[in-house]
């Protein structure tokens, strides 16, 4: 995805959020004034339970956002590219129900992530002013408009 004013100066910066506190000290408006564009990695249930203020936050800075949970671009995010956070628990749960059934534990496989999903919301794209490349588009496996 490209700007409609092209501005490549780009650093990485990163930031850690497990706290309410960590979130608000990080997204103040003096905090945020250089950030051009963040990917979300969350993995724990601390952003599981805050899509709709991270998705929030990203909106009101204008911020271009990636995401690992398809869930966040559904919600609102611009991009995700990762798993469905509703098909990890339901994996779960076969995975509990097959320890409550007798199997045990150590002799059952580690289960392996096996599907990806792009997805991409348009509607916050053209909210940030961003052009979607139709490859791009073609690519997605769902397209949000």
């Amino acid at each position: 995805m490209q700007p409609k004013e092209r501005d490549r100066n780009h650093q990485a910066r990163h930031n850690d959020f497990h706290t309410p506190w960590s979130i608000k000290k990080r997204t103040e408006p003096a905090s945020t004034a250089a950030i051009k564009s963040s990917i979300v990695l969350g993995v724990d249930i601390f952003f599981n339970n805050r899509i709709e203020r991270l998705i929030e936050l990203a909106a009101r800075y204008a911020i271009p956002t990636m995401y690992w949970y398809r869930e966040f671009a559904v919600t609102g995010g611009l991009i995700s590219y990762g798993i469905s956070l509703i098909e990890q628990y339901r994996q779960v749960g076969l995975y509990a129900a097959r320890i409550l059934k007798g199997e045990k534990p150590a002799e059952l496989p580690v289960p392996q992530i096996t599907k990806l999903d792009l997805v991409i919301n348009l509607k916050t794209a053209n909210a940030l002013g961003l052009d979607v490349p139709e490859k791009l588009i073609a690519t997605a496996h769902e397209v949000i408009e």
